[in-house]
């Protein structure tokens, strides 16, 4: 059974950067894909950004692009977001999530999940 653990949330300030991981275990881990999404309460998971497993594709949505970057070590089965200049608006409980289908930006599209991490960003 794949189990993902999300690591690196805590509190930051303004401007600050934190860097997430993702680790990952479980037999003959090989998704097709890895990505990171957000939740605030009473919104809908949001889609940040994803990675593919094997050959490296990247893909980003929204607040995302240009701040965040994802990137992934396969030897430590591992994943992470970098975050760049945060901001009061990035305050969010973070997910990395591992599946199989191209539609990399639906969340229902993912069949495993990491249990989230907090983000907290001050003014």
């Amino acid at each position: 059974q794949v189990q993902l653990v999300e690591s690196g949330g805590g509190l930051a300030q303004a401007g600050e950067s934190l860097r997430l991981s993702c680790a990952a275990s479980g037999p003959t881990f090989s998704p097709y894909v890895m990505g990171w999404f957000r939740q605030v309460p009473g919104k809908a998971r949001e889609f940040l950004a994803a990675i593919t497993w094997i050959r490296g594709n990247t893909y980003y949505l929204g607040p995302a692009k240009g701040r965040f970057t994802i990137a992934k070590d396969n030897a430590k089965n591992t994943m992470y977001l970098q975050m760049n200049n945060l901001r009061p608006e990035d305050t969010a409980v973070y997910y990395c999530a591992a599946g199989d289908s191209s539609l990399v930006t639906r969340p229902g599209e993912y069949d495993h999940w990491g249990q989230g991490t907090q983000v907290t960003v001050s003014s």
